[in-house]
């Protein structure tokens, strides 16, 4: 049987919205050079590619450029073709097995639950591109295993940032995250997200992100329940 090719908008409810993710599923494992190339030739932030294995699935993210360790989007998208199409009954559990280590994803209801790892910061010096790529004075610098994250301070100066691209691709990193407080209503944060060093400049909602963006978020406002705007 051939590889099956989902395009899937997550994050959304409307069509041509939220953040859109390639799902293939496959019968095997494949090549990953074959992989790279379908990802790119989908030309997504991120495409998924999962087979079964064991008690649930082997799954992998590529982005258009390189394979990534962890991604939100693509993994709930994943999820949901895995129900609609059939291939799991709507109330069984998905189990994903990936470089990340096991996740899961539940439906409560007319959501879907994902169980991801906490990806906490640590306080970081700031490499000179990242200031001059992001044009603007951090309140904070922090990094993880995956990305910076810049706090700055204000959600008027995070909607308004204008970045080099080709500066900030030179980081040695997955991707850049920019947060600060949010001033609009019932949100308790925003975020940005820049990965050009992966071949993505600007992804539009970054599950991963929020596996640092919950933890920080969380001990400065003393809270376990955010709720971000993008």
């Amino acid at each position: 049987m051939k590889p099956a090719i989902f395009h899937v908008d997550a994050f959304t409810d409307k069509p041509f919205a939220g953040n859109p993710a390639g799902v293939c599923i496959l019968q095997e494992q494949y090549d990953d050079d074959w992989m790279q190339k379908v990802a790119q030739e989908m030309n997504l932030s991120e495409t998924a590619f999962l087979y079964r294995e064991n008690d649930g699935f082997n799954l992998r993210w590529f982005t258009p450029a390189v394979e990534v360790d962890l991604c939100g989007h693509a993994t709930l998208a994943s999820a949901h073709v895995l129900w609609e199409a059939g291939y799991l009954k709507p109330d069984q559990q998905v189990r994903f097995y990936t470089r990340s280590g096991l996740l899961t994803a539940m439906r409560k209801g007319d959501w879907i639950e994902l169980d991801f790892p906490a990806e906490p910061e640590e306080k970081a010096s700031s490499p000179p591109e990242l200031v001059e790529a992001l044009g603007v004075t951090p309140k904070y610098v922090g990094r993880n295993r995956f990305d910076y994250l810049v706090e700055v301070d204000s959600e008027e100066t995070v909607r308004n940032l204008k970045p080099d691209f080709t500066l900030l691709g030179k980081i040695p990193v997955r991707g850049v995250i920019v947060t600060g407080p949010a001033t609009s209503q019932g949100f308790d944060f925003v975020s940005r997200f820049f990965a050009p060093g992966v071949g993505i400049n600007e992804d539009p909602v970054t599950g991963s992100a929020h596996c640092c963006l919950g933890h920080f978020w969380g001990k400065r406002l003393n809270k376990n329940e955010l709720y971000m705007a993008t």
